[in-house]
């Protein structure tokens, strides 16, 4: 199976956030920004594996930033690792000053999708292999947050989490 790099993957969905779209304080409702990146990040996950694929969890989202009426916001998803038939996606998420065009972070996430064929069943993905500092950076604590997930899960007894223990020797 041939590696892809976040790049081959990577997607970028832009809009605008209208009245219908917001709380009383006029301000993007939480929930329809989880939508937008659960479909930038479907869209990434397609583009990577090739097949079809699912959420299987939303690992961490951070509301850090109000988004008001009338921005623009850019959610740019990248895929930060690949398992055998799973995959981190890793969103950020900007704001635009409507008047000086300078784009701020508001946001980030990391949803994890599973490639299945047609009855369901999971399917192997292609690696992904990083570039950049930040891709690197983002593939080697995707490892340590799937084992965080596992240990919590009850899936995996914390003795064998190697990668998340070097944390804290």
């Amino acid at each position: 199976m041939q590696s892809k790099t976040p790049k081959e993957s990577i997607t970028i969905l832009t809009d605008i956030v209208l009245p219908g779209e917001t709380n009383p304080l006029n301000n993007l409702f939480g929930g329809e920004l989880l939508a937008r990146m659960d479909r930038a990040a479907s869209i990434t996950a397609r583009r990577h594996s090739r097949r079809i694929c699912v959420t299987a969890s939303v690992n961490n989202v951070a509301f850090n930033k109000s988004i008001p009426l009338g921005s623009v916001v850019t959610i740019e998803a990248k895929v930060s690792r690949t398992f055998r038939t799973s995959m981190e996606i890793f969103l950020d998420v900007w704001i635009e000053d409507r008047e000086s065009g300078n784009r701020q972070k508001a946001n980030e996430a990391i949803y994890t999708f599973v490639a299945v064929d047609e009855m369901g069943a999971p399917v192997e993905i292609a690696p992904v292999i990083p570039e950049t500092a930040e891709e690197k950076s983002r593939f080697e604590a995707a490892l340590r947050r799937k084992q965080l997930s596992l240990v919590l899960a009850g899936k995996m007894k914390p003795s064998e989490a190697t990668e998340l223990k070097a944390l804290f020797q």
